[in-house]
């Protein structure tokens, strides 16, 4: 366990344009639970404060129940299933929901002060996806847990003959999606088709995580350029407004994600499903949840 600084101003191996910060291109690390789970595991541990304010992606592919009830605290947790998804993902959790998520749907859990969660695959389900932890302002940690289900339906979507992007949440080109639960956030799920080209605007002091799901990617935020193998990601922290513009330079259409997020700028100190803004308040969680402080799930046992 060890605190993560995200208000360092450069990120370790960063160019500087005149209004970002753009990382390298970031791989993550491969990871396997049992015969059902696969994933490309992103940290902030690695990344640094480059990837403020996500301090964990998982690009996973799920067959079998793997996680079973585990608690959160300090963070949203975020659930985005994409839509080559097949079958049902179950949702539960200790604020009552219990119901399934469909593919090219989006679960934000606000976990505050804590609560508990599961999620797993229904009978013969192959679920495609990212499981996402959102960093929250301090003063936020502790607030009454909430959470937000966006349906793929309701999700407006962005299209031309270069590329079709949902805007899962937030806003992008003038189109707005529905709004963040918490801190400020954007999510698309977007794919180009070949040689097509899409842009977005990002805002003052935001941070913006945008990865390549499926093929080669092309980012070019001013006078950077970077471009991306199939599962890469870059970080990008814009000091201003600025375009961050996308491009496919292959044959076969790419699919991408972006988050984009109010820098937190704070440091704080992440054990599993923890954060916290130091290890007093890390012990502090784990004992709640010991105490049975953050509810149970209905019908567990």
């Amino acid at each position: 366990m060890s605190a993560i600084n995200t208000a360092t101003s450069t990120p370790p191996g960063a160019t500087r344009d005149s209004a970002a910060f753009v990382s390298e291109p970031i791989s993550g690390d491969e990871l396997a639970i049992g015969s059902g789970f696969r994933a490309e595991s992103f940290r902030a541990r690695d990344v640094g404060a480059a990837m403020d304010p996500l301090v964990m992606v998982d690009h996973y592919v799920m067959m079998e129940p793997t996680f079973g009830e585990h608690p959160h605290a300090g963070i949203s947790a975020v659930s985005l299933l994409f839509e080559d998804s097949t079958g049902l993902f179950r949702n539960r959790d200790s604020l009552g929901n219990d119901f399934d998520l469909q593919p090219g749907d989006l679960y934000w859990l606000s976990a505050g002060r804590g609560a508990v969660h599961d999620e797993s695959p229904r009978a013969k389900a192959r679920i495609h996806g990212l499981q996402v932890f959102v960093n929250v302002p301090q003063a936020q940690r502790f607030a009454t847990p909430a959470s937000r289900l966006v349906r793929s339906a309701d999700m407006p979507v962005i299209s031309t003959a270069a590329y079709r992007v949902k805007v899962a949440l937030g806003e992008s080109n003038g189109v707005r999606g529905t709004a963040s639960p918490a801190n400020p956030m954007t999510i698309l799920d977007g794919t180009i088709r070949p040689g097509g080209r899409f842009a977005h605007h990002s805002a003052d002091n935001r941070g913006t995580w945008i990865q390549s799901v499926e093929g080669r990617l092309d980012v070019v935020v001013g006078d950077v350029a970077r471009r991306l193998s199939p599962g890469q990601a870059v970080a990008v922290s814009t000091e201003a407004n600025a375009m961050i513009s996308f491009g496919n330079p292959s044959r076969e259409s790419v699919h991408f994600v972006l988050f984009e997020g109010a820098r937190i700028a704070e440091t704080y100190v992440q054990e599993g499903p923890f954060v916290m803004g130091s290890q007093a308040q890390i012990a502090h969680v784990k004992a709640a949840h010991r105490a049975g402080q953050f509810g149970a799930i209905a019908g567990s046992r």
